[in-house]
């Protein structure tokens, strides 16, 4: 099939391909010579094993050794990217110092089950901000060759059931309710509870006429008269009269003086309020004003006198009780009103004093957690967070489009429309998978697209990668920051990482945000692969999530 070649040239541009240019070969030596002496000037990095052969399961020791100035931060290779080998440990760093060098030397414990020969892929190790990769290694596992003649052979075991270990969320939940139930018990105990009232608190509870007999009988009790402490007992005998004066009859009898008292006294038996005889009421004048000599004149009545004058102040309390009206029906609504309010204000009290202290545990539950672990992570996981609910969930392996891209992402990449040209679908088959997109907080796609004829033409990422801003710009993106850089793979495929900052359109319009994006071009023969990736600048979980997902990608072969 014959094509016009401003058609291939057209389609070409679009997806970042050019025709071959060679450049001088003069000047690539020279450029070659300077790239490989600033290498080498700048650090060694050497690998070695001390086995490349052993049995299955046993273990060789991988070692990377970086010769680097002091000034240098060498960062080594972490997590699984020895497969197909297992790493099952991974060694501290040994430093050596040579003058004003040093060398590092990285160990990991590397092992496999199966036999087979098998290849170290090449590690990535970070010198500063250059990306070294070390060489690949072959290994060879074998098999444990075993004498049948001497090792009986034994039937297939039966299928045996086993039981499925269940998880530790009852453990939680356990532990939850033993916290709400110790609070719980706390607030009761405390607050809510029918405390066993105390002997002063049932003597309040008791009627006014109750509470004068009992102070009388604790009066007679007490050894004032037979120590002849004749000042204490008047006080007391006269302030139990007093008191009962003051609940019953008159509301300041405890700080009225004694003319006060009983003047008040016979006006009130002038207007009727009272039904208390003139005798009474000089009785009991006659018995405060003895008891004023005695505590301020220093009088010294008899104590036998002392005696009657109780006896006296009974009988007036029993007269004082006879001599007061009923209570009329108003006064005892009045009454049963006033024991509500208190009722309710000592609820009231108690819901308040509740709520003080369940608030105050939160806080201080929240100000732990927030020492511990970061207060802006207490208030994500108790408010909620999308990013941190992706990080923390259950992340999906997967692999996308032929060749496939293995990925690992927080979410199953779904199926998209891919934006081609109509004119161009005769020449390229694109697939497309994603999540999110440029306005929402996180966004992952996986492209794949084959060339159907490529011809001798190249493929050039840079301007595959080019594309891609451009397109990102198309859709609203603003003040691209783009930087390049190599990306390799943890199974060794390298290719161009293109990243950096710009503004965002949002889900409010007009409105921009900041944000990051990595563009990842690789390719193979007539095959383009990218990955996209673009994030909210401010986002603090995202960057982990982004992390995982790169370290994570692996391009595989159509056979595998």
């Amino acid at each position: 099939m014959n094509y016009d070649l401003r058609f291939i040239k057209k389609t070409a541009s679009v997806f970042g391909l050019r025709f071959p240019v060679f450049g001088n070969p003069k000047t690539v030596g020279i450029s070659l010579f300077f790239f490989l002496y600033t290498f080498f000037l700048f650090a060694q990095v050497t690998v070695t094993t001390d086995s490349t052969s052993i049995k299955i399961g046993e273990q060789i020791t991988y070692a990377i050794q970086v010769e680097a100035d002091s000034a240098s931060v060498v960062v080594f290779p972490e997590g699984q990217s020895f497969s197909p080998l297992e790493m099952i440990e991974s060694y501290v760093v040994d430093t050596i110092k040579n003058k004003d060098r040093y060398n590092l030397i990285k160990r990991y414990g590397l092992t496999q089950f199966d036999s087979g020969a098998y290849t170290i892929p090449q590690q990535k190790v970070v010198i500063g901000n250059k990306t070294i990769l070390t060489d690949s290694m072959q290994v060879e596992v074998r098999n444990i060759i075993i004498d049948t003649t001497k090792q009986g052979l034994y039937d297939v075991k039966p299928i045996m059931e086993v039981n499925k270990s269940s998880n530790n969320w009852w453990q939680y939940v356990l532990l939850a309710l033993l916290v709400i139930g110790s609070i719980g018990f706390t607030l009761y105990w405390f607050i809510w509870r029918k405390k066993p009232l105390s002997e002063e608190e049932k003597i309040a509870l008791l009627p006014p006429y109750d509470r004068a007999k009992m102070a009388l009988k604790k009066l007679d009790e007490s050894l004032y008269l037979e120590h002849e402490n004749l000042k204490d007992y008047y006080s007391e005998l006269t302030f139990i009269i007093r008191k009962y004066l003051d609940e019953k009859v008159y509301d300041r009898a405890l700080e009225s003086t004694t003319d006060e008292l009983i003047h008040r006294l016979n006006l009130l038996k002038d207007g009727n309020q009272i039904d208390l005889s003139k005798e009474d009421i000089k009785n009991l004048e006659s018995i405060l004003k003895r008891a004023d000599l005695v505590k301020f004149a220093k009088s010294a009545p008899d104590v036998e006198l002392a005696k009657l004058d109780r006896k006296t102040i009974d009988l007036e309390i029993d007269n004082v009780k006879e001599a007061l009206p009923e209570p009329t029906e108003e006064e005892k609504l009045l009454d049963e009103k006033y024991r509500e309010d208190q009722e309710r204000k000592t609820k009231r009290r108690k819901i308040i004093l509740t709520v003080a202290v369940a608030i105050l545990l939160l806080i201080g539950v929240g100000v732990g957690f927030s020492i511990k672990y970061g207060f802006n992570y207490v208030k994500d996981t108790v408010l909620g967070h999308e990013s941190k609910a992706l990080l923390e969930g259950t992340w999906v392996s997967s692999d996308y489009g032929v060749p496939p891209v293995s990925i690992r992402t927080p979410k199953v990449l779904k199926r998209m429309q891919p934006p081609i040209p109509e004119e161009a679908k005769q020449e390229v088959d694109m697939t497309m998978f994603g999540y999110g997109s440029l306005v929402e907080g996180f966004n992952v796609a996986v492209i794949t697209t084959v060339l159907k004829n490529l011809g001798e033409n190249k493929i050039d990422l840079e301007q595959i990668a080019e594309q891609s801003i451009k397109m990102m710009e198309n859709q609203g993106v603003e003040n691209m920051l783009v930087k390049a850089d190599t990306f390799v793979t943890p199974n060794g495929a390298e290719g161009l990482k293109t990243y950096g900052t710009g503004d965002f359109p949002s889900l409010v319009p007009d409105r921009k945000e900041t944000g990051n994006y990595i563009v990842l071009v690789f390719n193979a023969e007539n095959v383009i692969q990218q990955i996209v990736l673009t994030w909210k600048k401010e986002d603090r979980y995202a960057d982990q999530i982004v992390d995982r997902i790169l370290n994570s990608i692996e391009l595989k072969k159509v056979e595998d």
